[in-house]
């Protein structure tokens, strides 16, 4: 099914854009409006621990673990939980049948071996991506905004990526964000701060491993542009830097370390949403085909581990957007697909793990308006993610002091809301309330306001938290009247999935902590 999906994706958008007239907006380029550089739990006020909590070892099948996992596929779907998944699969059967009550299964759902995680760091149980990264990466607990280091900041943890290396695998590192971002710094630095994007970068550039892909770098010539440039430093040290996709598309294993960022990098130097990708005809590669880019890179005798991150998922959950959080899960699942192709060739040889490190926005299938209904097929009337629609129409807005008809006409375009008393029958179920309405006229006079005159009472800031009021709006009214709800513009502490495909999948069932992860794949890739 999900070999259909981009065909039937791109005629349902498509379609929706021949009818609405949008079809002509441009994608955001290097336009960020309120990105999540750095999540909440990472900015708490309460005092620092230098004790990180004790975790229980989950128990280990001896059996299942015998053996050697040659080729190591680790998919993390950042902000990715349950909820994400279950309504990703939701929107893929809406895609096919409108109106429908069903899924439609991705790929890595299907696997044999499942199991469950929990995610909380050493001072909260709502964590951030560094330091559930680490977890991962390392097999220990630090505190929100670390990578790879103790509690106290001085002690550095080995990761999964090095002990790889140093047993003969070649590595590589892929992410829909930039580089530097937490999720993918936690399997190449170390680093006190997440936010010290030069150093990080540079921890990447001096390194041995051998395939970096996706996104870009943050601070490429450090915070004050006044540093060595990270792209020069890659290649000094022997990176092959593809210019262009033909480039990026010819890479093989003759290529030698990779380091191939996206020629097309939309918001904080990452990958454009799935759904804009789709939409605009975007020429910028997909995570999948990155993942075949890794393949043909790493691919030898001696075994690969590669990791893969879905980080948008957690970006546009942060904003409260199901829709763009929807296609770039199924973007995940594509990205899957290819390395269980990948697996089916070397069935005794390939572990495939899919996980997330946290879920983001607290998103729920239920709504207090909708009761037990729900109506997922409302969330085909949007066309582009709420970052496009800042850059393409809001600013636009705020430039040319639109009217809040003209802003009404644009959503009208965009999110298929229409106003009340609109004469629209045909469409009598995408209709505002009168209160629904009130809530768009106000955010529409806050987004006419530049965002550092901005001063919100308490409310205010519960409704918009950091995005765009007009943006922000729309989405909550559109998932609402599907019957999607949210409860945070941060992370939440829910258990996570993981689904595992391949030799030494039986492991990774049950019930165990985010450490264990790391632990497991030490014992199947033998590295400990």
């Amino acid at each position: 099914m999900m070999r259909t999906f981009k065909r039937l994706a791109a005629a349902t958008i498509i379609a929706a854009i021949l009818a609405t007239g949008c079809g002509s907006a441009k994608p955001a380029s290097q336009t960020q409006t309120q990105a999540p550089a750095a999540p909440q739990a990472a900015q708490t006020q309460k005092p620092a621990s230098t004790v990180a909590p004790t975790v229980e070892p989950a128990p280990v099948d001896v059996a299942a673990a015998q053996g050697k996992a040659k080729y190591v596929f680790l998919f993390i779907g950042d902000g990715m939980g349950y909820p994400q998944i279950n309504t990703a699969e939701i929107l893929a059967k809406q895609i096919s049948a409108p109106g429908t009550i069903g899924v439609e299964r991705m790929e890595f759902t299907k696997f044999e071996n499942s199991g469950s995680v929990t995610t909380f760091d050493a001072e909260s149980f709502c964590p951030d991506s560094a330091s559930t990264g680490t977890a991962m990466a390392s097999g220990n607990k630090t505190l929100g905004g670390v990578i790879n280091m103790d509690v106290t900041k001085t002690e550095k943890f080995t990761i999964i990526s090095e002990l790889a290396k140093d047993a003969g695998y070649k590595v590589g590192v892929i992410s829909s964000v930039s580089l530097d971002h937490a999720t993918p710094a936690c399997f190449y630095a170390k680093q006190a701060s997440r936010g010290d994007y030069y150093d990080i970068g540079l921890q990447l550039v001096n390194s041995s491993f051998d395939f970096f892909g996706g996104g870009g770098f943050l601070q490429p010539k450090g915070k004050d542009g006044d540093k060595e440039d990270l792209i020069a430093i890659a290649k000094t040290n022997g990176f092959a830097v593809p210019e262009t996709n033909d480039e990026i598309m010819a890479l093989s294993g003759d290529s030698g370390k990779v380091l191939a960022i996206s020629p097309v990098l939309a918001d904080a130097q990452s990958l454009p949403y799935e759904l804009d990708r789709i939409r605009n005809g975007v020429d910028s590669l997909s995570l999948a085909q990155y993942v075949q880019k890794g393949i043909d890179v790493l691919d030898n005798e001696d075994g690969f581990f590669l990791m893969t991150e879905g980080g948008k998922i957690d970006w546009a959950c942060h904003a409260n957007d199901a829709a763009s959080a929807m296609y770039d899960t199924l973007s995940l699942n594509e990205a899957v697909q290819v390395a269980v192709d990948f697996a089916q060739k070397h069935p005794a040889e390939t572990l495939v793990l899919v996980t997330g490190d946290h879920e983001t926005g607290g998103l729920t299938i239920g709504f207090a308006a909708t009761g037990y209904s729900t109506f997922f097929e409302k969330t085909l009337s949007q066309n582009m993610s709420f970052i496009e629609f800042d850059a393409t129409y809001v600013k636009s807005m705020r430039d040319n002091s639109a009217t809040f008809e003209d802003a009404m006409a644009e959503i009208s375009k965009v999110f298929g809301l229409v106003p009340p008393e609109s004469g629209d029958e045909s469409n009598a179920g995408m209709t505002l309330t009168d209160g629904e309405y009130k809530k768009l006229q106000d955010a529409y006079a806050l987004s006419m306001i530049p965002s550092t005159d901005r001063n919100y009472d308490e409310s205010q800031s519960i409704l918009y938290g950091t995005y765009e009021p007009l943006s922000v709006t729309c989405t909550h009214i559109l998932n609402n009247k599907a019957g999607i709800g949210w409860t945070s513009y941060a992370h939440t502490g829910v258990p996570i999935p993981v689904f595992a495909y391949g030799e030494k999948a039986g492991i990774f069932g049950g019930s165990y902590d985010n450490t264990d992860i790391f632990k497991k794949l030490t014992k199947v890739m033998e590295l400990l």
